[in-house]
C-alpha cells in the first residue's frame, strides 16, 4: 500500500514538472510588437487660445451737455447706419440757432445798405469790405450753432449691436459721458499668439494658400461653421512670452459671434522630418511620457521622451529618440525594466497605417 501511494506521488511530481516546463517553453516562446519611430514630413494641427473681437466695437458719447430727452432704441438692437438712437434736450441750442440765424439776418441786411452806397461811391470799398467780414462771421456762427444742435442726436456711425446703456431716460449728461457701445459683427476679428517655432514653420510655408486657412473652436467645443484667413501678423514678438500675434478674419452671417467671447484657433502647420510613433507605444509617470527601448540583446529600458506635438493616435517626438531606435509597440504592462524579451520587429509605416488593428 505504501509502495503505492509513493509511485502515484512520484507520478504527481513528475507531472507538475512536465507541466512547468511546458509553461516556461510557452513563456519564452511569448513574441512582442516591436517598431521604429518614423521619420517623415507632415502636418499637424496646434490649437492656440484665442480671443474674438467685432471688426467694429466702439463707444457712443455725448457730444454735448443737457438732459437725456428720448431714447429711440434697445439693449441688444440690431440698428443701421444713420438711424437716431439719442436725443438730448436741444432747447438751449435751437435757442442759439435762432440767436445766430437772426444775427446773420441783420449782419446781412447792413451790407446790403453798404455795397448799394458803395456802388454809388458813398462809401469806400474798406467799409465794404469789412461789412463782407461781418456777414461771413454772423454766418459761420450760424453753421457753428447748426453743429452744437446736431450733436444734440446721437446716430448711428455704421450697421451694428447696441450693448446695454450706460444713462438712463432724463440723466443729466456732460460732453463726453459714455452712452453705450456698438458692435459690428458681421465679420470678426480673432486674435492669438503663436510661439516663435510655430511661426517660423507658417512663414517657411506661407505661400501654400491652404495654411491661411483656420478653424476655430467655440467655447461649447463646436467647430464654428465658416473657416478664417489669416491675414494679419504683428510686427515684433512679445519678448517676455516668446509669441507674436496673428489675427485671423471670419465670417459672421449669422450673428453667432459676439465681441468678447473666446474660443481656441485650430491652425495646420507643416513639420519636416518629423519623428512620430504611436500614442499607445507609450507610457505616463508623474507626468512625464515614457517609451520601452529594446536594447541590442533584446533587453528593455524605459526612456522619458518629450512630445513635440500630438495627433490622433500619433504622437510627434521633439527628443529623446532617434529613427533606428526600437520601441516596444503592446505588451508595456506586462514587461518589466531590464527584462529580456522575444520580439517581432514590424516596419513603422505599416504600423501607422493600422493603429486600430494594433490599438489595445
Amino acid at each position: 500500500m505504501n509502495k503505492l501511494l509513493m509511485l502515484v506521488s512520484l507520478c504527481a511530481l513528475v507531472g507538475v514538472a512536465g507541466c512547468s516546463e511546458k509553461k516556461e517553453e510557452k513563456e519564452e516562446e511569448t513574441k512582442y510588437l516591436v517598431t521604429s519611430p518614423l521619420k517623415t514630413d507632415t502636418t499637424v494641427t496646434n490649437e492656440f487660445v484665442s480671443q474674438i473681437h467685432s471688426i467694429q466695437h466702439i463707444e457712443l458719447r455725448a457730444l454735448e451737455r443737457g438732459y437725456l430727452q428720448k431714447i429711440f432704441v434697445d439693449e441688444g438692437q440690431a440698428v443701421k447706419k444713420g438711424q437716431l438712437m439719442f436725443q438730448i434736450l436741444p432747447i438751449q441750442y435751437q435757442a442759439e440757432l435762432q440767436k445766430a440765424q437772426a444775427e446773420a439776418n441783420f449782419v446781412e441786411v447792413e451790407y446790403r445798405n453798404t455795397k448799394s452806397l458803395a456802388d454809388s461811391n458813398i462809401v469806400s470799398k474798406n467799409e465794404l469790405a469789412l461789412a463782407k467780414a461781418k456777414l461771413d462771421k454772423a454766418k459761420a456762427e450760424v453753421t457753428v450753432a447748426q453743429i452744437h444742435l446736431g450733436f444734440t442726436e446721437v446716430r448711428a456711425p455704421f450697421d451694428g449691436i447696441m450693448d446695454h446703456f450706460q444713462v438712463r431716460l432724463g440723466s443729466l449728461v456732460n460732453e463726453g459721458d459714455l452712452l453705450t457701445t456698438l458692435s459690428d459683427n458681421s465679420k470678426m476679428w480673432v486674435y492669438f499668439n503663436v510661439p516663435e517655432a510655430e511661426y517660423l514653420n507658417y512663414k517657411t510655408h506661407a505661400q501654400q494658400e491652404n495654411l491661411k486657412n483656420v478653424n476655430l473652436l467655440m467655447a461649447n467645443q463646436q467647430v464654428f461653421d465658416y473657416p478664417g484667413v489669416v491675414q494679419t501678423i504683428e510686427a515684433d514678438f512679445n519678448n517676455e512670452t516668446g509669441n507674436i500675434a496673428f489675427r485671423a478674419t471670419f465670417p459672421n452671417p449669422k450673428g453667432l459671434l459676439r465681441h468678447g467671447e473666446t474660443g481656441n484657433i485650430q491652425m495646420t502647420l507643416p513639420l519636416k522630418n518629423a519623428l512620430i510613433i504611436p500614442q499607445k507605444a507609450t507610457f505616463e509617470v508623474l507626468d512625464k511620457k515614457y517609451v520601452y527601448v529594446v536594447d541590442k540583446e533584446g533587453k528593455i529600458r524605459s526612456r522619458e521622451i518629450t512630445i513635440g506635438a500630438e495627433m490622433p493616435h500619433i504622437f510627434v517626438v521633439k527628443s529623446g529618440l532617434t529613427k533606428d531606435d526600437k520601441i516596444l509597440l503592446e505588451g508595456l504592462r506586462q514587461v518589466k525594466e531590464n527584462e529580456k524579451i522575444h520580439y517581432t520587429f514590424v516596419q513603422p509605416d505599416s504600423v501607422l497605417s493600422k493603429l486600430s488593428l494594433y490599438a489595445e
